[in-house]
């Protein structure tokens, strides 16, 4: 695991109460703190706790939190693909894995200001960063949104942190129509290592080519 400076915490007024955004953490500090028990997106809030904990002492693993007192109430991670991606054969693809906020703190700018906050890290410079949203882990229920608000909504809130909708035949990504894949190219990202993501967009027709030539 390689050691990441962690930036400055910053502070944001909302009208539940102060909510402080730092990063990356490290496992001990998740110990010190509680997790909100609206955190249930992905599995239930202990469950996650322990996850996020592991994430931690993964190579270039960093988790973003923002919290309420020693409450988390909202995280974001990034971490490499799974070795089952067609990314993980990328050098320099690191995958923003999750983001969540407690629906008692929705409204309040948590999500932006997390993001904002993480992306500003100088680690992700050296990274082609992507997100894979699928539209089964979406919170429709507690926001109210369908599927393509749900979308909408997420697009243009990764938007504001420089990711950008991108085309794929990835099978995961065209297996609902409303599943999309975003990418922010890091400053320090050669431009091979770009050429080789644009050609692993599109793997089965990189494939047929190369199986041509």
């Amino acid at each position: 695991m390689v050691s990441l400076v962690q930036l400055s915490p910053v502070e944001l007024e909302t009208p539940k109460g102060l909510v402080i955004f730092e990063g990356p953490v490290t496992d001990s500090y998740l110990d010190s703190l509680s997790m909100n028990k609206g955190l249930t997106n992905f599995r239930p809030p202990d469950r996650q706790k322990e996850a996020l904990k592991q994430i931690t002492n993964l190579p270039d693993g960093m988790i973003f939190i923002a919290r309420h007192e020693k409450e988390i109430i909202g995280y974001v991670t990034f971490h490499h693909p799974d070795d089952f991606s067609r990314w993980s054969k990328h050098p320099r693809v690191l995958e923003m894995g999750g983001i969540e906020v407690s629906p008692e703190w929705r409204g309040c700018r948590v999500a932006e200001n997390l993001l904002k906050l993480a992306y500003s890290h100088p680690a992700v410079e050296n990274f082609i960063v992507i997100t894979t949203e699928y539209c089964w882990h979406w919170d429709t229920r507690n926001t109210g949104l369908d599927i393509w608000a749900y979308q909408k909504m997420l697009t243009r809130l990764f938007g504001k942190a420089g990711l950008e909708k991108v085309t794929t035949d990835d099978p995961d990504i065209l297996e609902h129509p409303a599943n999309v894949l975003m990418a922010r190219k890091g400053k320090n990202v050669s431009r091979e290592d770009i050429m080789l993501f644009e050609q692993m967009r599109f793997l089965r027709r990189y494939r047929k080519v190369a199986n041509m030539e």
